[in-house]
């Protein structure tokens, strides 16, 4: 395994830890919706969790970063935003740290949140420039603290993301391109995690 793979396929014990703790079948249903989201999201299969049994019809999704505000309204600005990130090579990220609160109405916690992104990414807001750089081996690792608040419904489905920077937290590194997680690797390495049925 590379540096950051163990991390990267464990991102979510600690959550999982958590979940052996709550008995409140709506609290238990957010977090593992929110579990199985990430797990989707870095894989690249970012249509299964926007499908019905997990998202609502009309997500809503606002990224405020570097004082700059992204707002993707609707099922086709959020589809766009997922394929944007696979055009760039920025969909292997992951939660190195996380404390979560989860109540009737959804999710809320900080995490310590990375991600490897190109040359591009690296202003004042990484997911308001979205693109690839020239050199697609060309990497970086943004690592920074973010605030979570994710809206859920009465059926448990993901309403949107509310997403905060703590831009103070912002360091940017240039791994070793050997320790760059793929996105076919990060793929691979999820599978399992993804298919893990939870009691």
């Amino acid at each position: 395994m590379s540096r950051y793979e163990q991390e990267f396929v464990t991102m979510f014990a600690g959550l999982e830890k958590q979940l052996a703790d709550i008995e409140n079948p709506r609290h238990r249903a957010i977090l593992k919706n929110y579990r199985r989201h990430g797990l989707l999201e870095v894989s690249g299969r970012y249509r299964e969790l926007l499908a019905p049994d997990m998202t609502v019809e009309h997500p809503q999704y606002r990224l405020h970063e570097g004082g700059q505000s992204l707002v993707l309204d609707g099922m086709a600005e959020v589809t766009a935003f997922y394929e944007s990130l696979v055009a760039a090579n920025a969909l292997v990220m992951w939660v190195a740290e996380q404390d979560i609160a989860v109540n009737d109405h959804g999710f809320s916690g900080e995490v310590v949140f990375n991600a490897f992104v190109p040359a591009p990414m690296l202003g004042e807001s990484a997911f308001g420039n979205v693109r690839a750089g020239d050199d697609p081996s060309e990497m970086y690792l943004l690592k920074r603290t973010l605030a979570f608040v994710w809206p859920y419904d009465e059926r448990g489905r993901l309403i949107g993301e509310h997403v905060y920077e703590d831009g103070a937290s912002r360091e940017i590194t240039k791994p070793d391109p050997a320790d760059v997680i793929t996105a076919e690797r990060a793929a691979e390495l999820l599978a399992p995690e993804i298919d893990k049925v939870l009691p």
